[in-house]
Order: structure tokens, then C-alpha cells, then sequence
């Protein structure tokens, strides 16, 4: 039996990490994490296929964690996707710079995030 594709949720509710869970742990094999710290300390000896990525968290917030991401040696080419519960095109366009594969707007259609999940993990399997 292949495998499940696995997915880091990083995100400091409680109440999104259950329901991103809820919504995706039929398909893939879920990992939540409640802060940016925990992602990249998990991040240091794991590899998920893809990653949920909050932008605004307390402590270490989602764009300093993808910057240091990035600069990790097993973090360059993760296809990330960010969650953001604002409209803000700045948090966006810095993110953009940090090649994210997408995004996506709080509260999400559970269709939509799938959509979204399936297109990064098959682009990232074609490089």
C-alpha cells in the first residue's frame, strides 16, 4: 500500500489545527504543530510532503518561520501553503518571495483545500 502523503499544519488555534485535521486526516497522514519553534524543531529531522503554514502566530509568526524554512537544507523545495485569516497583500507578496506554492483565506472550503493540496503535491512530485 503506498503511503500517505504527509502534512505539517502549523498554526497557534487549537480550534483551526482540529478542524484542518478533521477535514484532511482521511487522505493524508496529519502533523500539527502549535507554533513556528515547534514546526522548524519538527522540521529538523522530518520531511512532510507539504506544509499548512499560518501567517499570523504569536511568538515566531508564519513568515519568519517559512524565511527560516527556506534556509534549512531539507526546507528549500516544501511546498508551502499559506493559511491567513486577513486580506493582507503585504504578508502575501513577502511570502510569494519566499516561493509559497499558494495560499488561502480563513475560513477555507474544504473542497478548495483539497483542490489546493492535491495541485501542490502533484506539481512538487513532477520536479
Amino acid at each position: 500500500m503506498e503511503r500517505k502523503m504527509r502534512i505539517l499544519v502549523v498554526d497557534d488555534s487549537a480550534v483551526s489545527l482540529a478542524t484542518v485535521e478533521q477535514k484532511l486526516k482521511d487522505l493524508y497522514e496529519v502533523i500539527t504543530v502549535n507554533s513556528g519553534v515547534r514546526a522548524l524543531r519538527y522540521l529538523k529531522n522530518e520531511r512532510p510532503d507539504l506544509i499548512l503554514l499560518d501567517i499570523k502566530m504569536e511568538g515566531k509568526d508564519g513568515i519568519e518561520t517559512l524565511k527560516e524554512l527556506r534556509e534549512m537544507k531539507n526546507g528549500a523545495d516544501i511546498p508551502v501553503i499559506m493559511l491567513t485569516s486577513k486580506n493582507d497583500k503585504g504578508s502575501l507578496i513577502e511570502t510569494a518571495k519566499l516561493g509559497i506554492y499558494d495560499y488561502l483565506l480563513k475560513p477555507f472550503d474544504t473542497q478548495d483545500l483539497h483542490k489546493r493540496i492535491r495541485r501542490a503535491l502533484e506539481k512538487s512530485r513532477a520536479i
